[in-house]
Parts: structure tokens; C-alpha cells; sequence
């Protein structure tokens, strides 16, 4: 029976129709549950880059994600300023070291299926990709220094645990912290690891250097106590959004052992969402000098909404302004001191790192700012 008008201003039932004509006219027969399915996902992409539907395996991927655990091929892999999925670092002895992945590759496929650009198309979806069962195989495809030409290296899935939080002490007495993501440990590893670095140093620090590069972001809790570490009290975020649990406000609670300590925060172009967060609020309270790259601006915040077994929506709920009004998203937040650094190879990584501190112009920056004379540096290490 054809629509009426009346029937035509009932979105609704305007779904309820293409539904209908595609369970009986589609040229192959679709199951109720993939056309549903179906039917969501192009809903949410319709609304965001960061909305979206996720089955099963996805909403796995974003449970683990918290924990730091995961199966997968252990690689550090971040997007560069061309949007392109770089790697920071394969992990030691992780399948992807073993298989002869490099840092500075480019991912350019996961099993022949190639991967696009920017964090959302490229980044995310790489990520996904690369996880799975123990044991399964994967091949990547990469790109390496200026050849196009692309290598494939195969290797077999295993289980990856990995700490958020990398360190080193610096030349006098200058803690350097790497934040790679925000988990449910991020706090008490983040804590955990300045302690160690003063108890290296045999005195308090005379600053710490947070590295927050290449950091995509994670748990909101988390980012929220990251920058309550350092400091003593005020507004760390504010949230709007319709529902009620969208519009927040959190504060920073004195009694942290890292709020007096001189701080310098690195960013960049792939600084996004959490890292933000810790970032404009400490800019706002002038704890901290910013030094390097306008982030990715990432302002708004995604609830996972249970659907049914096995299936959430990742739905956008709210949008966040650092302490001073500052709108985040489509915008980022701009260093106080620019300095360029694109090559992520030429990043200095913690302790172990491939990269010198001399080498790592950004770094070097910052620790001028924290009154340490770079011309030492290069005898550093």
C-alpha cells in the first residue's frame, strides 16, 4: 500500500517503510538483525565522526581499552600531521618487533584492507584491526621512509599488557613523564612513578616534564585525575550536553605530592580528548607552560550505551570547556611556545629510548623552561 502524505511527515514511519522494502525487495534475503544493525550504524555516523555503533568485537575493543590489556600485535601507533598511522614503537618482544615492524613505519593496511586517515577513519580503525583472538594471524601492510613501495609483514595475534605511563630521570634532576593513553591505572601508575624517579633523584624533583604527544585520550575519570595531581584546587573541566549526567563540573582537591613541583607539558598535533583536558586546565591555572603543537581538538565526551548482548552505542553526550571558557572542540589548545617537531622519530621515548634528548627539540625546550641549560644535553646520555 502506498504512503500516504499524512504518512510521509511520520519519520518514523518513514523508517518503518524502508525497512519494510528492503526485508522484501532487496535483491539478496538480509536478516532482521543486520538491517537493524545496519539501520543504527548509519544513524550515529550520520551525527559525528566520534557516534558510532559497536558490535560485539568493537565493544570488546573499548572494554580492554581501560585495563591496558589486550591481544593484539603490541605496537605504539599515532597519526602525524598528514593524518597518516604512524608508528611510535613496536613493543619489545611483542609480534610486531619480532616481525621486523619499525618505528616510523606507516600503516597503510590490516589484511589487505586498506586504512584510511586522521584518528577516527585511520587510527581507530588500525587498532581494531590489529586486535584479536591469541594465536590468529595478521598481516600488515607499511610503508617505509620515502619509498611507496609497501611491505607486509605477518605475524600471529598474542596477549599485550602495557603500562600508560613511561619515565626516565632527566639531567638535574628533572622527572620526564609519557602519558601514551588515560586507563583506569593511569593515576596511581602516574604517581607511582614519580616516586621513583625522586627516590632516584635522592632529593624532590626540580620539575617533571609530562610528554602528552600522541596521546588519543581514553578514560574521562582518568584525565580528570591526571590534572587533579598537579593541582591544588579550581575547575579542571566543565560538560554540557542534554541529560543530566552530561553537565559536570570537576574540581581539582589539594594533597597531591606533584602540585608544587615546576612543570612543563608537551603537545601535539595528536594530543586529542583526555590529553586536552589535563592540558587546558593546567594552561588555564598557569601550572604549567605548553610547549609545541596545537592539539587535535577533541572536545567532547562518548558514553557507551549498553543496546542488548554484546552491542553499545558510543554516542557523543556532552561537549567540555577548560576552566577559562576555552572551546576545545574543532579547535584545540594552542601551545604557549610553538616549536615543530613532526617526525615521531625524533621523539625521546623514556628510558630505553632509541632518540637522545638532545635530539628532541621540543623536549630540549622544555627543559629550558624548567631552568636547565640545554648546552649540557649533549652529554646527557
Amino acid at each position: 500500500m502506498a504512503a500516504t502524505a499524512a504518512d510521509a511527515d511520520d519519520p518514523l514511519r518513514m523508517l518503518a517503510d524502508a525497512l519494510a522494502r528492503v526485508r522484501a525487495e532487496y535483491v539478496d534475503q538480509i536478516d532482521d538483525r543486520t538491517l537493524v544493525e545496519n539501520a543504527i550504524r548509519g544513524m550515529l555516523e550520520g551525527l559525528d565522526q566520534h557516534s558510532s555503533y559497536l558490535d560485539s568485537e568493537q565493544y570488546e575493543d573499548i572494554r580492554i581499552a581501560t585495563t591496558g590489556n589486550y591481544t593484539g600485535v603490541g605496537l605504539d601507533v599515532s597519526v602525524d600531521d598528514d593524518g597518516r598511522v604512524t608508528v611510535i614503537a613496536p613493543l619489545d618482544d611483542a609480534p610486531a618487533a619480532r616481525a621486523g615492524i619499525r618505528a616510523g613505519d606507516v600503516v597503510v593496511s590490516v589484511d589487505d584492507e586498506p586504512i584510511g586517515t586522521g584518528i577516527e577513519g585511520g587510527l581507530e580503525t588500525a587498532v581494531s584491526r590489529m586486535r584479536g583472538e591469541p594465536g590468529t594471524e595478521v598481516t600488515l601492510g607499511v610503508t617505509r621512509g620515502s619509498s611507496d613501495d609497501v611491505l607486509h609483514f605477518s605475524m600471529q595475534r598474542a596477549a599485550i599488557h602495557v603500562s600508560s605511563v613511561r619515565s626516565d630521570l632527566l639531567p638535574g634532576n628533572i622527572g620526564y613523564v609519557r602519558l601514551t593513553g588515560f586507563s583506569d591505572n593511569t593515576v596511581s601508575e602516574l604517581e607511582t612513578a614519580a616516586a621513583a624517579l625522586a627516590d632516584e633523584a635522592g632529593e624532590p624533583l626540580n620539575g617533571i616534564v609530562l610528554d602528552l604527544r600522541n596521546n588519543p585520550g581514553g578514560v574521562l575519570d582518568a584525565a580528570i585525575g591526571v590534572a587533579d595531581v598537579f593541582l591544588d584546587e579550581g575547575l579542571i573541566v566543565r560538560g554540557s550536553g542534554r541529560i543530566r549526567q552530561a553537565r559536570f563540573e570537576e574540581h581539582a582537591a589539594p594533597g597531591d605530592s606533584l602540585e608544587t613541583v615546576p612543570l612543563a607539558v608537551l603537545i601535539n598535533r595528536g594530543s586529542a580528548s583526555g590529553s586536552e583536558i589535563v592540558a587546558g586546565a593546567l594552561k588555564d591555572h598557569d601550572r604549567a607552560e605548553l610547549i609545541g603543537q596545537r592539539s587535535y581538538g577533541k572536545g567532547s565526551v562518548q558514553s557507551v550505551v549498553p543496546l542488548g548482548p554484546g552491542s553499545a552505542l558510543k554516542l557523543t553526550t556532552a561537549h567540555y570547556v577548560t576552566p577559562a571558557g576555552t572551546v576545545i572542540n574543532g579547535r584545540g589548545i594552542e601551545p604557549d611556545v610553538v616549536v615543530r617537531n613532526t617526525d615521531p622519530r625524533m621523539q625521546f621515548r623514556g628510558r630505553g629510548s632509541l632518540v637522545d634528548v638532545a635530539e628532541d627539540a621540543q623536549l630540549t625546550e622544555a627543559l629550558r623552561r624548567l631552568g636547565y641549560e640545554p648546552i649540557a644535553l649533549s652529554s646527557a646520555r
